[in-house]
């Protein structure tokens, strides 16, 4: 597989979504980011991309030879849509389980990282934790059925997931115009039923559920909002919330950017943590 060409398509969906924040002006005016914000922003980038999932699509290449050498590409014969069907359920349904429980208190701290940013940009899609991606069971499966023979699907089906994902996080809100034109509620309709928007995925980064716009314990969907409408937690207002981010960092400092993407390899020794053993999670509820 030509990984080269998989990138390059993401770097002109990334470069078209930066121009889009500067030209509106959007990252000028909400993105404040700290040196901090920035290191782990790079790091879990680059590691996401150039280490997890390379390897992880090595590793099931490996495996799938070692226990069952004469399935590799047997099911190259399929049709696109098969393909797309099994990638959406085993990849992107897996991974908004995977997202669900991950604001459980055994996983949060796997994706705290992801919350912590205080505004919404491109530049944040990728913050997470360095396991929280290693351990994301929709990438091992994307991997098996690259062995299986995906193929060209699997390209056709990342550039459309990374578009939709990183499009919801883009500081330029691109469905907020749409809504105002009375032509396309019909259409808007169906689009924030079906994928992630920005006004749908700022819901889930809010910082607060008291103003009824927020809601962080919903809206885990990523390239389908779908699966919040099917499994009832989807939350669409067609507002966007005043505040992004975590409220413990507003009042005790923001957690250092390796404890962040290391844990539980690297704790933190800040008041009220979830990134330690035994830490206390502060709620404003």
């Amino acid at each position: 597989m030509d990984y080269n060409m998989m990138y390059a398509l993401l770097a002109l969906v990334i470069a078209g979504l930066a121009m889009a924040e500067f030209a509106s002006r959007r990252y000028r005016d909400t993105v404040h980011a700290s040196a901090n914000d920035t290191a782990l922003e790079v790091a879990m980038t680059v590691s996401l991309l150039l280490i997890t999932q390379p390897v992880i699509i090595f590793s099931t290449s490996a495996l799938g030879q070692w226990l069952a050498p004469g399935m590799r590409n047997a099911w190259a014969g399929l049709p696109w849509w098969a393909w797309a069907a099994l990638l959406l359920v085993g990849d992107d349904m897996t991974q908004y389980w995977w997202h669900r429980i991950s604001h459980s208190p055994l996983l949060w701290p796997l994706h705290r990282a992801h919350h912590s940013a205080s505004y919404m940009s491109i530049r944040i899609t990728y913050r997470n934790n360095f396991f929280y991606y290693l351990m994301m069971p929709g990438i091992w499966f994307a991997g098996t059925m690259v062995y299986l023979g995906c193929g060209w699907m699997y390209f056709a089906y990342v550039f459309v997931k990374q578009a939709v994902i990183l499009s919801a996080h883009c500081a330029w809100a691109w469905d907020e115009p749409l809504y105002k034109v009375r032509a396309l509620r019909p259409l808007m309709w169906v689009v924030e039923r079906t994928i992630s928007t920005p006004a749908t995925h700022r819901a889930h980064h809010a910082i607060t559920n008291a103003d009824g716009i927020g809601h962080y314990k919903g809206n885990f969907g990523n390239l389908l909002f779908f699966w919040d409408v099917l499994f009832g937690t989807a939350h669409i207002t067609r507002r966007y919330p005043a505040e992004v981010g975590l409220r413990d960092d507003q009042l005790f400092g923001a957690e250092r950017w390796d404890k962040q993407m290391f844990y539980p390899l690297l704790q933190s020794k800040r008041e009220y943590s979830a990134l330690k053993f035994g830490g206390k999670i502060y709620s404003d509820e």
